[in-house]
């Protein structure tokens, strides 16, 4: 398909997925609003449709709660309350104080929100400096939320595999095996997951148990962390999460210049979040990330999140190394596919099941922003060109890396509308 026809594909995907104020990641299996899907979402409908892309972000700021968390999932009141499981039966956000009108779940995402709303005013300045100062104050909640209650020094934890974002990565299973749901955790819940992909490719019955069990025993305190921490049992420092809060605070500081004000704290909180990593989940050996559990300690699983801290202003030697990784045999970039999301030299990669082999669109476009915030025009161009293959027959939820067979939710919005920016991104590309 040429760039052409991918563009037109791509805005007919997103304009499918559109509802009234937000853009579900698929029609199939998620028809609520997710908080980083509708982040990465922001960023493509920037390129085609600013006014979406405001909307997009200002909306999923209307469902932040009073403590300053953006949450996992805002529910559509207008969707079938059993529609996707856990819904909001489950999470009882309605029940606690400060959550807001609209019920979500109670657990977080990626802090991408402040880049993409940078991305989305730099694309319509005009109208934009308004949206900045709407979302401004809660952008700036989101990370004061994270540095209050979820501190590890100047990193952030997160609590729950969801809020990676990479659901079962292997990174968490250490942690994870000290998760001991009881034998009926299951019980009356029904995986809607199943109905709509392959069970080989979505997380089993026992990862699913410890999931809802984590997230049973979190909303029975209240969503409080400062109850629920103490004797939670998964509490994981994880490079991605920390490497686009460290990102994010820096699209902070570039609206806070824009707005008049002052910005100074933000751009000192991205570089101790940049120093801490380095510090604390580097590993110069391996040349790899690693994410470190409170109970497991560090788990030497390299997943491809520990390549996204390249979005942040690295040292020169330790860009390489992570540059050798992604062209070695564990993450082999070519220009077929997204890069895998684990390990292709590992006994438990597995090419089709979510987070533990599959390519994905979403953790590619963060490793080639990094790319090419670091100069690395060679392997950018190798990795843009891999996307742009893989959604030539269709955006996907995510790829198989060894055949770049499309699997998962057809029509899925993040694979879009990032596709869009990498369009948009090449000198000449056709959305510019």
């Amino acid at each position: 398909m040429s760039e052409h026809g991918i563009r037109a594909a791509a805005v007919a995907v997103l304009g499918k997925n559109w509802e009234h104020d937000h853009t579900v990641p698929s029609r199939r299996l998620y028809p609520h609003q997710w908080s980083w899907d509708s982040a990465f979402t922001a960023v493509g409908w920037a390129h085609v449709d600013p006014e979406r892309a405001r909307l997009e972000l200002e909306s999923l700021l209307g469902a932040q709660w009073a403590d300053g968390r953006v949450p996992q999932i805002a529910f559509d009141p207008g969707t079938a309350r059993d529609a996707y499981a856990p819904g909001p039966d489950f999470w009882r956000s309605a029940q606690v104080p400060g959550a807001p009108v609209r019920e979500t779940s109670g657990i977080v995402q990626p802090p991408l929100h402040a880049v993409a709303a940078w991305e989305v005013f730099r694309a319509d300045p005009g109208p934009g400096r308004a949206f900045l100062e709407r979302v401004y104050s809660g952008l700036r909640s989101q990370h004061e939320y994270l540095r209050r209650e979820r501190a590890d020094g100047d990193l952030a934890v997160i609590v729950h595999p969801w809020e990676s974002g990479q659901d079962n990565c292997p990174s968490w299973d250490a942690e994870l095996a000290g998760v001991a749901p009881p034998a009926d955790a299951l019980d009356g819940y029904q995986r809607r997951d199943l109905d709509h992909a392959d069970p080989a490719d979505r997380p089993t019955d026992r990862d699913y148990a410890a999931y809802i069990h984590l997230a049973g025993r979190y909303r029975d305190h209240g969503y409080r962390d400062a109850d629920a921490l103490p004797d939670h049992s998964f509490v994981v420092t994880d490079p991605l999460f920390n490497a686009l809060l460290g990102w994010s605070d820096e699209a902070l500081a570039r609206i806070a210049d824009e707005l008049g004000l002052l910005a100074q704290q933000h751009r000192d909180d991205a570089r101790r979040v940049r120093d801490a990593l380095l510090t604390e989940l580097w590993d110069a050996d391996a040349g790899h990330f690693f994410a470190r559990g409170r109970h497991s300690g560090r788990t030497v699983e390299y997943a491809v999140g520990g390549l996204a801290p390249l979005v942040l202003d690295l040292p020169a030697d330790v860009v390489d190394a992570l540059v050798r990784g992604i062209r070695g045999p564990r993450f082999a970039l070519d220009d077929r596919g997204p890069l895998p999301s684990y390990d292709r030299t590992a006994p438990g990669f597995d090419p089709t099941r979510y987070w533990r082999g599959a390519a994905w669109v979403n953790t590619s476009w963060l490793v080639l922003r990094g790319l090419e915030r670091h100069g690395r025009h060679d392997e950018a161009d190798t990795l843009r060109a891999a996307l742009l293959t893989a959604v030539g027959d269709g955006f996907f939820e995510y790829y198989d890396p060894l055949t770049g067979t499309g699997r998962g939710s057809p029509e899925f919005s993040w694979s879009a509308a990032l596709v869009l920016d990498v369009l948009a991104r090449v000198p000449g590309g056709v959305a510019r």
